[in-house]
């Protein structure tokens, strides 16, 4: 017998109180039980609709056991949704998470040194994501240029999945939802 990993729930369009980008979007917080049917408490990808929209984005772990869903004002435009809202959310997971997009400095220090590049290559993609997570989560460049280095290294010693990085931010509280401006 198949567990039935979809969901479907209510949640309020919130308007987040920093916006970090020229583009406007919003968000919203996934019921917990919505979260616990994912394959894992980091970043996942899901597919679903928004008041019957379809989409396919990554979640984001909020830190609480649960995960964030950042809105695209395309998104809310072809969905009928705006800021304070309601709206009906059907999620599940993807069968195959996709390979996510190696940021530029990262990308440009791996393939500076080979044996990195060998190893980071023979990982599997949820590992690469963890990577990733990883060094995007710093909030200062200071931070994430050690951490690209230290990637660097870890990768060249063989090393195949990030050590010391909670990705869920359950632990570490280093990962939480953004603040709403309505709160």
């Amino acid at each position: 017998m198949t567990q039935d990993k979809s969901s479907q729930f209510k949640a309020k369009i919130r308007c987040p109180q920093e916006t970090g980008s020229d583009s406007a979007w919003a968000f919203i917080v996934l019921p917990r039980d919505a979260s616990a049917k994912l394959p894992r408490r980091g970043r996942t990808t899901v597919e679903g609709t928004i008041n019957g929209q379809s989409f396919k984005a990554l979640l984001e772990p909020d830190g609480q056991k649960s995960h964030w869903l950042k809105i695209d004002e395309e998104l809310m435009k072809d969905s009928g949704t705006r800021i304070g809202d309601i709206a009906q959310f059907k999620i599940m997971p993807v069968e195959h998470e996709p390979e996510p997009e190696v940021p530029d400095d990262f990308g440009r220090a791996l393939k500076s040194c080979p044996e990195a590049w060998a190893t980071w290559n023979s990982t599997t993609t949820l590992a690469r994501v963890d990577w990733i997570h990883w060094i995007t989560s710093a909030r200062q460049t200071k931070t994430r240029a050690k951490r690209i280095h230290d990637a660097c290294d870890m990768l060249l010693s063989g090393k195949k999945r990030v050590c010391c990085f909670d990705p869920s931010g359950v632990y570490s509280k280093a990962l939480s939802a953004p603040d709403a401006a309505d709160q």
